[in-house]
C-alpha cells in the first residue's frame, strides 16, 4: 500500500507544514555548504566561484523564487552561467525538462540519461548534494525555536501533513530525530509528486478547502496553496521563531474559528511577499 492508502482523515482540520527553512533550519546550510558548491565543483566553475556563489543563494534563498525545486534553480544557474562565464553544454535540454517534466527527482532524471550527457552531470550533482547533506554536521541541522511547541498546539486539534520538495530519506530522519515525525500523519516529499499535487491528494481525503492551511517559507508553497484553493501561512526568513510563535498563539485560532480571510490574511500575505521583496 502507497501513503496515500495508508492516510486517512481523522480530524475536520489539517495543517500542511513545509520543512527545510520552514519548519527546520536547514535552507542556509544546505545551499551554503552543499547545493552551490558541488554544482561548482560538477562544472568546474572555480574561476567564478565567489560570483556564481552569491547569485546561487540569491536564487534559491533570498528573494521571490526561494524554495525552488533543485533542478530548477540548477536549470536557472546554468543558464546565467552559459550567457555570462562558460558555454554548459546541453543546457537546452535540461532547461525543457526542468520546465516540462511531470516530476523532477533523482528518479525522473535517470529515465533521461540516454537523452544528453548534461542529464548524468546534473544526476550526479544531486546525488553529490545528498552525501554532502548526509554529512553535515548533525548538531547543525535542527528544528527553529517554538516549532516542537507548535506541533503540539496544532496536533491537539490537526492533522499534520509533512509537504515538502526536499529529500524524503533526509526529511524523515530529521524529523524523527526531534520527535517531530511522530506528530506527522503523513509525509509527502519529492517522490509524490509536486506540493501542489499533494495538497490536492490530501483534500481528497475529505477536508474542506478552509479547513487545510498550508504553512510554508517560500513562494512555491503559497503557489501550491494558491492552486488549490486553500490557506497560506508564511513563515518569515529571518523571522522563523516570531512566525511560528504567532502561529501557535494566533493564527491557529483564527484558523479554526474558520476566520482566515479578508483583511487578516491579506495583512499576513503583505508581510510576506515584502518580506522576499526588499
Amino acid at each position: 500500500m502507497s501513503g496515500w492508502d495508508l492516510f486517512k482523515k481523522k480530524r475536520d482540520f489539517i495543517v500542511c507544514i513545509d520543512s527545510d527553512g520552514c519548519a527546520m533550519d536547514t535552507m542556509n546550510i544546505k545551499h551554503f555548504r552543499c547545493f552551490g558548491p558541488c554544482m561548482i565543483r560538477q562544472w568546474e566553475l572555480h574561476e567564478w566561484e565567489n560570483e556564481i556563489l552569491e547569485r546561487w543563494n540569491e536564487i534559491n534563498l533570498f528573494s521571490m523564487t526561494r524554495g525552488i525545486n533543485r533542478f530548477k534553480g540548477l536549470s536557472m544557474m546554468l543558464t546565467e552561467v552559459n550567457d555570462r562565464y562558460k558555454k554548459i553544454d546541453g543546457i537546452k535540454a535540461l532547461n525543457t525538462w526542468a520546465e516540462e517534466s511531470p516530476e523532477l527527482s533523482n528518479a525522473a532524471l535517470e529515465k533521461m540519461l540516454s537523452v544528453d550527457d548534461i542529464f548524468a552531470k546534473a544526476l550526479d550533482w544531486s546525488r553529490d548534494v545528498n552525501a554532502s547533506i548526509e554529512a553535515l554536521p548533525q548538531e547543525e541541522i535542527k528544528p527553529f525555536d517554538g516549532v516542537r511547541q507548535a506541533f503540539e498546539k496544532i496536533h491537539e486539534s490537526c492533522d499534520i501533513a509533512v509537504v515538502s520538495s526536499a529529500n524524503p530519506e533526509a526529511v524523515r530522519k530529521e524529523w524523527e530525530r526531534f520527535g517531530l515525525l511522530e506528530m506527522a500523519d503523513i509525509v509527502c516529499t519529492q517522490d509524490m509528486g509536486s506540493k501542489a499535487f499533494c495538497i490536492r491528494r490530501i483534500l481528497e481525503k475529505g477536508y474542506e478547502r478552509d479547513h487545510l492551511l498550508m504553512c510554508g517559507d517560500a513562494p512555491g508553497d503559497e503557489t501550491a496553496a494558491m492552486e488549490n484553493a486553500v490557506l497560506f501561512y508564511p513563515i518569515l526568513v529571518n523571522s522563523e521563531s516570531d512566525s511560528w510563535k504567532r502561529l501557535r498563539e494566533e493564527a491557529l485560532d483564527v484558523f479554526l474559528r474558520e476566520e482566515y480571510k479578508g483583511e487578516y490574511a491579506d495583512r499576513i500575505r503583505r508581510e510576506f511577499v515584502g518580506n522576499l521583496s526588499r
